[in-house]
């Protein structure tokens, strides 16, 4: 299934690092000579809406640590939440490797896997979540 390469970029940020890492490790020998532009941490400004205005504000800042490389004219990236460079960079191999139509059914698949895993994740949070809401009419 093609995902929208957002949504790629979405589910590769939510991974587990440790399964990015790896997985980001089998495509350096694939990918050649990189190029790394960007290797850095920094804070990003977290917006979120107000439910009942509908207005946006910034909520806070985030820690992240991103990447970015490159390879002849195509370019791969990663942001993540907290200070995780390799997994930054992992996922930036990840998407350099799917752009330059390299390990694509490997990439595809890694990422389906990882998008099931975080599906049954927000259930079990929805879930949980739903437990402790209380109707009000009962009292």
């Amino acid at each position: 299934m093609d995902r929208p390469h957002s949504e790629i970029l979405s589910i590769l940020a939510r991974s587990k690092g440790a399964a990015l890492k790896a997985f980001g490790e089998t495509l350096i020998p694939q990918l050649g000579d990189i190029d790394v532009q960007k290797s850095q941490t920094g804070l990003v400004m977290l917006p979120m809406r107000d439910t009942a205005q509908g207005t946006a504000f910034h909520l806070g800042e985030v820690l992240v640590s991103e990447a970015q490389i490159k390879r002849g004219d195509l370019q791969g990236y990663g942001m993540r939440k907290g200070r995780d460079l390799e997994a930054a960079m992992a996922m930036a191999l990840v998407d350099l490797a799917m752009q330059s139509d390299m390990a694509t059914e490997d990439c595809h698949a890694f990422v389906s896997a990882q998008k099931q895993l975080q599906d049954a994740e927000d259930h079990t949070t929805l879930c949980e979540v739903e437990a402790t809401r209380v109707d009000m009419e009962t009292f």
